[in-house]
């Protein structure tokens, strides 16, 4: 998912500069908990077009990935915010995905999986277009996330439920999710969630999906995700239209910065600095962490907007879809 959407100031339309305890989680006391998947992220990055059935030279490195432990570890980046994530993952990387989680200020509540391996994500990056990927997914153990592994204890001290739109897919990790949604509702903890693929929502079906996410407070769709799930051709009427059907929902378009909805009505136009990108993995899922933490802190939605942005872009100069070292600058653009 990229980070960003459309150009103008933060605020450019409505009032959203005070800070709100909405439904949306805004301005709450707690933690964030995010139920989602921990996968291994295989980049490789290149420069030159793909030659089939030879080699094409290529940058390869292999990091801990996966959209919601994404979210999670950008959220954490703040160091104000309590993040914990649940997913599961094969017993036999367990261990280096936990102290991965733990090194980014994550408290990893990771199930492992003796029979499925952790899931695998190769993207493939292209350099001569901005750094744009291409996914090639196996969901190995995160779609075996099962009833079983939640509990509604899960959300003691929870002020927010972030959950990856890629548990939608399957029925194991639908039903899970569901689960944890419900639970949510009746203890009046905010839910989110991000679409994730539309590849994998238009393949499922964008009814199926709509109706599988209804009632959530906040949605998190990219551009092209909002245009397929909102059946209109742009991003800004597709954010007013989904807005209608959720509490709050933030579109991001990349370079472009990100647009936020309410109730129908834009309420924050944001622009993303200016950077180089590297790699644009994971960039939707920091803007997704930095609004949430944003949020939780007491940010309006523009302010938290604003957040996401720079999360976003942040990201994009780093390979992988984690925070980069403490304290990197990203470079300027052009």
């Amino acid at each position: 998912m990229t980070a960003g959407a459309r150009d103008g100031g933060a605020g450019a339309d409505g009032d959203t500069r005070e800070r709100d305890t909405g439904a949306d989680g805004g301005a709450a006391a707690g933690a964030l908990l995010v139920v989602g998947d921990v996968v291994t992220d295989v980049v490789a990055r290149y420069d030159e077009p793909l030659a089939a059935g030879t080699d094409t030279a290529a940058r390869i490195r292999i990091l801990p990935g996966g959209a919601g432990s994404n979210v999670a570890c950008w959220a954490a980046r703040t160091g104000r915010v309590d993040v914990r994530v649940l997913a599961r993952v094969g017993a036999d990387q367990a261990s280096w995905h936990e102290a991965a989680l733990r090194r980014a200020g994550v408290r990893p509540l990771l199930v492992r999986d003796e029979e499925a391996p952790t899931g695998t994500v190769v993207a493939l990056v292209d350099g001569r277009v901005g750094a744009e990927r291409t996914f090639l997914t196996d969901s190995g153990a995160v779609v075996r996330l099962s009833p079983a592994d939640w509990s509604p204890r899960l959300l003691d001290g929870v002020a927010h439920l972030h959950l990856s739109g890629y548990l939608f897919f399957a029925e194991t990790s639908r039903r899970t999710a569901r689960l944890a949604m419900a639970a949510a509702r009746e203890r009046g903890v905010a839910v989110s969630v991000d679409p994730a693929s539309t590849g994998f929502v238009a393949g499922w079906g964008v009814d199926r999906f709509l109706a599988a996410v209804a009632g959530v407070d906040v949605l998190f769709p990219n551009a092209d995700e909002a245009v397929l799930l909102a059946g209109l051709p742009d991003p800004e009427a597709a954010a007013a239209a989904l807005s209608r059907r959720y509490g709050l929902v933030a579109v991001t378009s990349g370079a472009a910065g990100a647009l936020v909805a309410r109730a129908g009505a834009s309420v924050a136009r944001v622009p993303a600095p200016r950077v180089r990108p590297v790699d644009t993995t994971g960039a939707g899922d920091a803007f997704t962490g930095g609004f949430l933490a944003a949020r939780l802190t007491g940010a309006s939605v523009a302010e938290a907007a604003e957040a996401g942005c720079r999360a976003g872009a942040e990201a994009v100069t780093t390979v992988g879809g984690r925070p980069g070292p403490p304290g990197r600058v990203p470079v300027p653009g052009p």
